[in-house]
């Protein structure tokens, strides 16, 4: 980390994260303060601003209180706003697709992941049985009732993992 200001000044003293390649021992004023660029306005796109930064979890395209992870191919230091509105659009498009189906009242989402589709209740995810993936898009609330009601009655047996031999 490298720092701006002290403690005892009566301005907060600013802090930014050294890049992998940098060390603490080897870096030098220019190259610390270009670490203070962060975060970077880029532009307005759909009236609102598009910021990118570097958070807790990498670096990030901000937009309409909205997170946007950006690729390791983006610099967050050299990102334009030309390279920031399709990752903008593409990762929205990409979590519209994802949902297949909502019920606001009973707190019920389907949802395309990874590994197949799924319910979503309240932070629970719930797999839905194979012979049910086929028509996931026709269930009715009962029947995602249902199938919680399964998973949560016989939950799915944990694999203990082998121990390597050594």
């Amino acid at each position: 980390m490298v720092q701006i200001g002290d403690v005892s000044d009566e301005e907060k003293p600013r802090f930014a994260k050294l890049k992998n390649t940098q060390s603490i021992e080897t870096i030098s004023f220019d190259e610390a303060m270009e670490l203070f660029k962060l975060p970077r306005i880029l532009g307005q796109f759909e009236e609102k601003e598009v910021t990118v930064n570097i958070g807790r979890f990498g670096p990030y395209i901000a937009h309409d209180k909205k997170f946007y992870s950006l690729a390791k191919e983006f610099d967050p230091y050299t990102i334009t706003f030309e390279e920031a509105v399709p990752v903008i659009t593409e990762k929205r498009t990409a979590k519209e697709e994802r949902t297949i189906k909502i019920f606001e009242k009973e707190k019920l989402q389907l949802l395309r992941g990874p590994y197949g589709p799924y319910i979503k209740e309240g932070l629970r995810n719930f797999k839905i049985p194979k012979e049910k993936q086929e028509a996931v898009a026709d269930l009715t609330v009962e029947e995602i009732k249902a199938i919680i009601e399964e998973v949560k009655a016989n939950p799915p047996k944990r694999v203990p993992k082998r121990k390597k031999n050594g």
